[in-house]
């Protein structure tokens, strides 16, 4: 079984805008489907891929209905897919729309700071983490560097110190936040100085400099971090449209230095742990 936790679509009739937009952002970035729902599951099939977690961004103030009204009709539509709700720092009443979201069974919300040029320590974003994590949602925030922007809004030692901050304040035992791009995308020195065996999760997406040009770390650099994170820690990811699932996990599953096991827990037990209970 396989569970991708991290992947986009956006809806028909802007996909195609939205991804040579993106592509255009980021000059190394090529897309590896039509950005569309129906792209997606055709990549799920070919790759054997068996569920999907799509992560929408709001990008600004007032998206909150529009993004999370379509969020909904994908989980109650498509079995295979899971997606996550999106929220803006500049949204008011975050508490209330966060229980609107757990009261619509949704697992959990995605951030990105880049996008919304907010750091991740900026205390309207440790509202909503705070709030989150008081409701039992997952939060899975970019981290580390995005190609498209010059400044990092999530580097791995603010993650962290919000994390600290949020788990001691809310006295939260279990991990909740997962940083995205194995802790900190082109940051992994300082992923292993501030994340590596925090009470949180990473995931793999765009984590193999053979996969990606704009990734940095090695096959033996994401072992490593697996290894001293624990695995148990680790969610498998790709990032699709950006990278294509049935590379991703060809790869993954050759990888040399892990266990069987160890590959079963992050491609599909610790995520199922995540989103089914």
């Amino acid at each position: 079984m396989v569970i991708d936790f991290h992947t986009h679509a956006f809806p028909d009739k802007i996909a195609e805008r939205t991804i040579k937009a993106l592509e255009n952002s980021a000059k190394a970035v090529q897309a590896h489907t039509d950005g569309t729902l129906n792209g997606l599951r055709e990549s799920m099939k070919a790759s054997g891929t068996d569920i999907s977690v799509i992560l929408p961004v709001a990008t600004r103030k007032g998206q909150f209905d529009t993004i999370n009204r379509v969020a909904a009709v994908i989980n109650s539509t498509y079995p295979e897919l899971v997606s996550f709700g999106g929220i803006h720092p500049d949204d008011d009443n975050a508490g209330e729309k966060l229980s609107f979201l757990k009261t619509q069974g949704f697992r959990g919300i995605k951030l990105h700071p880049d996008y919304t040029q907010t750091f991740i320590d900026d205390e309207r974003y440790i509202n909503i983490i705070t709030q989150a994590a008081l409701l039992g949602l997952l939060v899975i925030t970019h981290a580390g560097v995005d190609p498209a922007f010059d400044v990092v809004h999530c580097p791995p030692e603010k993650g962290r110190a919000v994390l600290d901050k949020v788990m001691n304040e809310t006295k939260v035992q279990k991990p909740f936040m997962i940083f995205a791009h194995l802790g900190g995308m082109l940051m992994h020195e300082q992923v292993e100085k501030y994340l590596v065996g925090a009470p949180c999760y990473i995931d793999i997406s765009c984590s193999f400099s053979s996969l990606s040009e704009y990734c940095d770390t090695t096959d033996e650099d994401v072992v490593r971090i697996i290894k001293n994170h624990g695995a148990d820690k680790v969610l498998f990811a790709t990032d699709c449209p950006w990278n294509g699932q049935k590379e991703y996990i060809e790869h993954f599953k050759a990888l040399a230095g892990l266990t069987d096991n160890e590959k079963d827990m992050i491609l599909y037990k610790n995520a199922e742990r995540l989103l089914f209970g």
